[in-house]
């Protein structure tokens, strides 16, 4: 962490009042690196202070110093900052995000509407961190001065770390997976209470066609000008559970290479990320934990290992139709959405992108 600007950069946060620009703006409160600067909502808020215009719903205070920032509107004339952090609805992402980076805004996105876009990097450090080198393309491509990098589906998030770990070590040929995706993935106000209470709701719209594509172009690999998808096949079910933070996963891999429990267990606890991905301020410590219990993770118990962002895996152990079968948890508002992103930004600020 050694490495940071001398003084802190100014940001953006797009989208400020909902549940991730929330998280986005607990996170950067304090951050050695990037200051918030300026907040953004909707026509409703604009013009509104930041304290007036939304319950805050962390249990963490709403940092005192922006109670009465004053909201502005998401657009690049009214924010004079490097780099933007975006909670915005994928609804409006689409739009507003090539504002900012056509007028030279890093923009580090959590909305879904670039990700599959094949000249925009779907980010984690720990596991992709070479794919920034598509940001070149992307602006020669689209006439850009600046860029959007997006971070993954928070249910896509924690699975593909432990792919990541067991594709190098091993090769992955398939995985099955069924995850069990806490309240807070759904926004706010979410999940209405007589849907979720007493009950389990087995489809999050859209989740299932990203979590099966989403991991294959993380772990693929930058050729040229595009990423080649990696080559295993994926089939997921989604499924809302009445748990406030931390979205599980159980899931089954066959892999290309038999390995032995153990190998399995000892690839993940040591899986420290691809080169470059270390010692930044978001840097999981340690990416992986193994939790050896028969009862966990837990999301009450585990969400928040490492500050939120590590990946926790237990119950490994053979498959009897695949070859190994565990069980994933990770924090989906936190590595899974506003921590990722700060983690990308962290990233591209040491690759030279930001400054």
């Amino acid at each position: 962490m050694n490495n940071g600007p001398d003084k802190r950069i100014p940001v953006g946060v797009l989208g400020a009042t909902g549940a991730v620009g929330q998280r986005f703006v607990q996170l950067l409160e304090g951050h050695p690196w990037f200051e918030v600067a300026v907040l953004t909502g909707s026509d409703r808020t604009v013009g509104k202070s930041y304290a007036e215009a939304k319950n805050w719903m962390l249990p963490d205070p709403m940092p005192e110093r922006l109670r009465e920032k004053i909201i502005q509107p998401s657009e690049p004339e009214a924010l004079d900052v490097p780099l933007v952090f975006s909670a915005l609805h994928s609804g409006v992402a689409g739009e507003i995000e090539p504002r900012f980076a056509r007028a030279g805004c890093a923009v580090c996105s959590n909305a879904s509407s670039f990700r599959t876009a094949p000249d925009v990097p779907l980010l984690m450090p720990e596991v992709n961190a070479g794919h920034i080198d598509l940001i070149p393309t992307q602006r020669q491509a689209r006439g850009w001065s600046g860029f959007i990098v997006t971070n993954p589906n928070c249910t896509s998030a924690g699975l593909t770390v432990v792919i990541k770990a067991l594709e190098d070590a091993f090769g992955v040929k398939s995985v099955f997976a069924v995850s069990m995706q806490a309240l807070s993935g759904a926004g706010y106000p979410g999940v209405p209470s007589l849907d979720v209470a007493d009950n389990v709701v087995p489809y999050v719209g859209g989740e299932e066609e990203k979590v099966e594509w989403e991991p294959r172009k993380m772990t693929g690999t930058l050729r040229g000008d595009r990423i080649q998808l990696a080559n295993f096949g994926m089939t997921v079910h989604t499924n809302r559970v009445a748990v406030s933070d931390g979205h599980m996963v159980c899931a089954s891999l066959e892999l290309e290479r038999k390995a032995a429990v153990d190998e399995v267990i000892d690839t993940l606890v040591r899986f420290n990320g691809v080169g470059g991905s270390r010692g930044l301020p978001s840097s999981p410590d340690p990416v992986i934990q193994y939790r050896p219990e028969p009862d966990r993770p837990q999301p009450r118990l585990d969400r928040m290992t490492g500050k939120g962002m590590t990946t926790v895996v237990g119950r490994v152990r053979p498959d009897p139709l695949f070859d190994f079968k565990m069980v994933v948890l990770s924090h989906n508002t936190i590595r899974g959405a506003a921590g990722g992103s700060i983690y990308n930004a962290e990233m591209l600020y040491k690759q030279g992108f930001i400054g």
